[in-house]
């Protein structure tokens, strides 16, 4: 970088000296910051010990992974040695407080969104940090766990906002993330919006694959690729839910899904489209 730098500095100067600026027009000029654009005060993800509630753990749009062991009073940064300072979800392990799993790259492809670089885990509360693949998706919007088995972790990847990618969609490992496999894709223009599991079976899950694209000057979302899928395996088998389900008609966008922890039959879904809605569905999982 540095001998880019002179590099250009040198051809500035013969130009300079080639067209005879007068360098005195110049004096009043400074340098400025251009970028990068990161901005501070977004909390994009929060997880909590349930086995010790002042142990609470934050992550931000682009100012990395905060933790609390003190309910919050005082705060640390655990990830600042990590390639990436951008947080998607941060989660604990329900059955092992101790390890915490983190996809980087905030879920939020706003204009001044800033990318990550993969999934990580920790075994011993955040202390040390391993990288676990999965790089180029850019932004990791979910992280979910079996509470059941430790070593079975499912990442929503939302992909990079600015372009097309075929790294989206639903990843799977069942090693602890010694490798993964994509259990859910679209196509290119389509990552995840959302990815919820059932707290009563953590091989039923409901994704919301979200159609989008940034431009400088443009967002677009949502489209014919948008929409909700289900899979009571796992994710070795997906179905789709249209219309005829209950849900609007047309192209969708991003959605919000929640499934009721009192009933696992009830799940809730505010659904972006033509005419936004809140919707509530007890009849699909009957």
């Amino acid at each position: 970088m540095k001998k880019k730098c002179i590099s250009l500095l040198v051809i500035l100067a013969s130009m300079l000296l080639a067209n005879e600026l007068d360098m005195k027009k110049l004096k009043a000029m400074k340098a400025r910051a251009i970028g990068p654009g990161g901005m501070s005060g977004r909390v994009t993800s929060i997880d909590v010990v349930l086995s010790n509630t002042d142990v609470i753990y934050v992550g931000t749009a682009s100012g990395g992974l905060w933790k609390s062991e003190s309910g919050g009073v005082k705060w640390e940064p655990i990830f600042d040695d990590q390639k990436a300072a951008s947080i998607g979800d941060v989660t604990v392990d329900p059955s092992n407080p101790d390890i915490i799993w983190v996809g980087t790259g905030e879920g939020n492809p706003r204009n001044s969104q800033s990318a990550g670089f993969g999934i990580y885990k920790s075994i011993d509360g955040g202390k040390n940090w391993s990288f676990k693949g999965l790089g180029e998706t850019r932004n990791i919007h979910r992280v979910l766990i079996n509470p059941k088995n430790s070593d079975e972790v499912y990442v929503g990847a939302q992909g990079a906002a600015w372009g097309e990618s075929e790294h989206r969609g639903v990843y799977k490992t069942t090693d602890g993330g010694n490798s993964w496999k994509k259990i859910l894709y679209i196509d290119k223009k389509t990552g995840i919006g959302e990815l919820i599991m059932d707290p009563k079976n953590p091989d039923k899950l409901i994704a919301n694959m979200w159609e989008f694209r940034r431009w400088p000057w443009f967002f677009k979302s949502g489209g014919s690729s948008s929409g909700m899928h289900i899979t009571f395996d796992g994710g070795k088998t997906w179905s789709k839910r249209t219309h005829e389900d209950g849900l609007p008609k047309g192209d969708l966008g991003r959605m919000g899904i929640a499934i009721a922890p009192s009933n696992s039959k009830l799940i809730y879904a505010l659904i972006e489209s033509k005419k936004k809605c809140l919707i509530q569905i007890n009849r699909w999982w009957i």
